[in-house]
């Protein structure tokens, strides 16, 4: 069962490693990026921040969407860390059971339009996300279980 997808740019750091993983229940993190499998310095920054309790696993963005429709993933309470938003958008797309994302900190880039104290968002993750949100899923703006939750709409 996937508990939550969050878009995090720092991926897995101490805020989200226990103050999240906690509050979602979650038993395994998937780290779901194009880069870090292949990064031996961000993977092993990655392990070193992980719960004791808590299995990681870090995948590419296919393998991920192949891993969670193939079943696998099933036996876990799962929680998904992916860097960007097009990467929360792959597997969104791509993997039924995704019904709401979480956006906790993505950072200003040329043309963004910042949206929250840690939220910056080119026009086409907007679009993107707004897409998300007519097929159901829910964008939510927190970076901490604690912090008021915020629908994306309403920060646009």
């Amino acid at each position: 069962m996937i508990t939550l997808l969050r878009v995090d740019h720092r991926l897995l750091h101490g805020q989200v490693a226990f103050s999240w993983t906690q509050y979602v229940g979650a038993d395994c993190i998937l780290i779901a990026n194009d880069s870090v499998p292949n990064d031996e310095l961000r993977k092993t920054t990655i392990k070193l921040a992980k719960p004791p309790s808590v299995k990681l696993v870090i995948k590419n963005i296919n393998d991920s969407i192949e891993a969670i429709n193939s079943g696998v993933t099933d036996k876990y309470n799962l929680f998904i860390v992916v860097e960007s938003v097009e990467d929360a958008w792959r597997l969104a797309s791509s993997v039924e059971g995704i019904n709401s994302i979480n956006l906790g900190g993505i950072k200003a880039k040329e043309g963004a339009r910042n949206i929250s104290k840690a939220i910056n968002l080119l026009p086409d993750e907007i679009e993107k996300l707004t897409q998300l949100v007519g097929n159901g899923v829910e964008i939510e703006i927190r970076q901490v279980p604690n912090d008021r939750k915020q629908l994306l709409a309403e920060s646009l």
